[in-house]
């Protein structure tokens, strides 16, 4: 069997010794190192200085001779055409409420009409009281109270919402208005006491036009908006 001699075993030890400091002092590496400086690119962009302190700048997107303002009307001027009083009464809401969105309000109108529509047929009070302003709830009771006293039933069928346009909006202390017009399509029929249809066709698609009239107190720290105002569209 061979051994190493002494002075082999001294200069193994200093090697593993020295490794372990340059390792100590040096790092290793993880791949975030920063590239090395490039002074020939930093002198075609400016003083060395100038390229090493925008190391730690990172430049965000914006719309070619925009602003922060510009940007936060974008949704809204996408929507209705800068300088009308549509947009500018959006805009308005907008800044009562950074959070509001046409396009976002008008997917959850969509969503609270078909909601109010079906629970006014079957008399669901819970859900209506949720959604529609004192005032829309007790005239909306009163016309279910007035149906369950002549033992009326509303078979309705929610086919869809062709259209739901925002034709109005504005801006009343801190409670914002938002008006649509929505066309939708419906089949609904009223029963009496003894099964007969009284009004409606339970087998035909109509079309229903209605404008109603959304509000929330921006204010509030309640996200939900509700009906506060309901007509015909004839």
């Amino acid at each position: 069997m061979e051994f190493f001699d002494f002075g082999t075993i001294f200069f193994l030890v200093a090697a593993i010794v020295i490794f372990f400091q340059l390792r100590n002092v040096l790092g290793r590496r993880t791949g975030n190192e920063r590239q090395p400086f490039d002074p020939y690119t930093a002198a075609r962009t400016g003083e060395k200085a100038d390229a090493a302190a925008s190391e730690n700048v990172v430049s965000l997107p914006r719309r070619k001779g925009g602003s922060e303002a510009d940007d936060a009307y974008a949704a809204i001027d996408a929507f209705a055409k800068p300088g009308t009083d549509l947009n500018k009464s959006l805009r308005a809401i907008r800044d009562a409420d950074p959070s509001f969105e046409p396009k976002t309000f008008v997917d959850g109108a969509k969503m609270a009409y078909e909601m109010i529509v079906m629970a006014y047929a079957d008399g669901d009070r819970r859900t209506l009281k949720n959604l529609l302003s004192r005032e829309v709830f007790d005239g909306f009771v009163a016309a279910i109270a007035d149906r369950e006293s002549r033992s009326e039933k509303i078979q309705s069928s929610f086919v869809g919402i062709d259209k739901a346009d925002i034709v109005n909006a504005e801006m009343k202390g801190s409670e914002a208005h938002v008006t649509l017009r929505i066309v939708s399509e419906l089949i609904s029929a009223t029963r009496n006491s003894a099964g007969e249809v009284i009004d409606g066709d339970p087998e035909t698609v109509a079309e229903v036009k209605d404008v109603w009239t959304f509000a929330r107190d921006t204010r509030s720290r309640d996200p939900n908006w509700k009906l506060v105002a309901t007509e015909a569209d004839d």
